[in-house]
């Protein structure tokens, strides 16, 4: 049986308002074992014999039914966020934010582009390393910055979703 852990986009925000206990119960139902939230943004470890693609089929699914809702959700092995925390670019700061991305195969080529083409705030920075992209961005600018307001596109919303590195850092001690 692998460990994996669940990215859910866009729970607990715009009105999606979702408990995580009963997130879990959806996933154990579903046929998850050994499942678990890390904190209320839709980060959800658990254990399954399935491959991924076979679990975002699945756990969409389950959690649309329940939920009333077009479910997104990206998965990503205990390997795989291990390496999305390892290889992170940018320097820790108590004046920054360090995101990373995890979404559909080249999203990060996507990412980068639409990061590219926005106009930067001071010491805002964005890399790709390895398959994940990773953003930079001075706290209190995560919302307002060019690149911020463009994650929101509804052209988006399927493909990706982010968390802070220090999310990673937590699920990790989950696993």
């Amino acid at each position: 049986m692998n460990r994996f852990c669940a990215f859910l986009r866009g729970v607990n925000v715009k009105g999606t308002s979702m408990k995580m206990a009963e997130v879990c119960g959806v996933f154990s139902q579903a046929g998850m074992k050994n499942v678990s939230s890390v904190l209320a943004t839709g980060n959800i470890v658990f254990n399954s014999e399935k491959n991924s693609v076979e679990l975002k089929v699945v756990l969409e699914k389950a959690m649309s039914e329940h939920f009333i809702y077009d479910a997104y959700l990206f998965i990503k092995t205990e390997r795989e966020v291990k390496e999305i925390f390892d290889k992170n670019p940018f320097e820790t700061s108590t004046d920054h934010h360090i995101y990373a991305f995890v979404g559909i195969e080249e999203v990060e080529k996507t990412l980068l582009e639409e990061f590219q083409k926005a106009e930067k705030s001071e010491d805002e920075k964005g890399e790709i390393v390895r398959k994940t992209f990773y953003w930079q961005v001075k706290k209190g600018n995560t919302l307002n910055s060019n690149f911020g307001k463009t994650l929101g596109k509804k052209s988006l919303k399927d493909k990706m979703t982010s968390r802070n590195i220090n999310t990673f850092e937590k699920i990790l001690k989950k696993f």
